[in-house]
């Protein structure tokens, strides 16, 4: 994993924007209505190579494929493997939602209706391990195209996909994250093995205190967490450490947030995980003030630090400087080296759902890339 040894390095959550007619080909796929399934194949290596090649000229110094194949960043293995063929789970109300009834009867469900999260109702096994590969080949031959600092691969966590991907097989929910964390090793392994940054998608470990446990107590919930990170730490077992990035959230939407759980209450555990370097939300005005709980909280050594500097559910384009400021003051309190600016979450989480437009997320990713630069002649002088 490469670190900033002599300047800040930009990077981001994962998903970002997706071209028009590659968002048809998928919709269709995922309605069952694609007759040209090496059409979609084609496409999405082509959007690979143009995301990357566009993250690059956008100043993104650790780049990845922009999930441009995939319809969502943690559903993608209902179609890969065995045993998701289940009515979707009716949703649990968060807390959120007690608090501001008002708030989410407008804001409706999560993500694009023909986008299906099934019910787990059978023993879980791969049964299309090429749409891994295919997913490697197609941003190695990007790679190749366009040289960059480092290159990542998003995936799923066992305790992500448990969240939107319910159980009625197996016996508990534990059994259920082991079952998924036996085989979600293979993506772990494979992606590692080719040379990439893994970067494991965890919002469980912040959103699933309001949406999924939203019954359990704080103490509860902390065991939960540390569950989820113990089979997560299983999973990703022959993952190098230094190959090995979390990201947590509170949920990319436009939202009060108030029953977001702070920060300081789960981040113990999640520095205690094999990842060497943790993503989390900066930027967004719910959490940008918890940059100081690092003043308090020690930063193990050979840690990273992701944060957010830019808000992914807001189409202002923050100002360079607003970016240098937030950047440098991970930096004060952790060192220079162990920061690695990003991005709240990704631009482009569901297929369809289109909150930022294209134009105002590349014109985003340059304010960071400037806010970096800024930041590095503040840092090294």
């Amino acid at each position: 994993m490469k670190r900033s040894s002599e300047r800040i390095l930009t990077t981001h959550t994962g998903s970002l924007p997706r071209p028009v007619d590659l968002l048809a080909l998928l919709e269709s796929r995922e309605q069952g209505k694609l007759a040209d399934l090496a059409g979609l194949h084609a496409r999405a290596r082509k959007a690979v190579s143009e995301a990357v090649g566009t993250q690059i000229e956008a100043g993104v110094d650790i780049v990845n494929d922009g999930e441009q194949g995939k319809c969502d960043y943690s559903t993608y293995i209902k179609d890969r493997l065995t045993g998701f063929t289940g009515a979707p789970a009716a949703p649990l109300p968060t807390r959120e939602a007690k608090e501001f009834p008002e708030f989410a009867a407008r804001r409706g469900g999560v993500g694009p209706a023909f986008i299906t999260r099934p019910t787990c109702v059978a023993p879980i096994a791969w049964k299309d391990f090429p749409a891994v590969e295919r997913d490697i080949a197609d941003l190695q031959a990007a790679r190749q195209a366009h040289p960059a600092e480092d290159f990542f691969m998003t995936a799923v966590s066992p305790g992500q996909a448990a969240r939107f991907l319910g159980n009625s097989h197996y016996a508990s929910h534990e059994a259920y994250l082991r079952a998924l964390g036996a085989v979600l090793h293979d993506e772990y392994s494979a992606i590692a093995k080719a040379g990439f940054v893994l970067q494991v998608d965890c919002p469980d470990l912040g959103s699933g205190w309001n949406s999924q446990f939203p019954e359990l107590t704080l103490a509860q919930f902390r065991k939960v967490v540390e569950l989820h990170l113990e089979v997560l730490d299983e999973a990703t077992r022959d993952v190098p450490p230094e190959q090995l990035r979390l990201h947590l959230c509170w949920g990319n939407y436009n939202g009060p947030h108030t029953q977001d759980i702070p920060l300081r209450e789960i981040i113990g555990p999640v520095l205690k995980s094999r990842a060497t370097a943790i993503s989390f939300e900066g930027a967004n005005p719910r959490h940008e003030h918890e940059w100081a709980l690092w003043k308090e909280v020690k930063l193990p050594p050979g840690k990273i630090l992701i944060p957010g500097v830019l808000d992914s559910t807001s189409s202002f384009v923050e100002h360079p400087e607003l970016v240098a400021q937030r950047i440098c003051r991970y930096a004060s309190v952790v060192g220079r080296e162990n920061v690695i600016a990003g991005t709240d979450c990704g631009f482009g989480t569901f297929a369809g759902r289109i909150d930022i437009v294209p134009s105002v997320v590349w014109a985003k990713l340059r304010a960071m890339a400037e806010g970096a630069r800024l930041a590095t002649k503040q840092l090294w002088g």
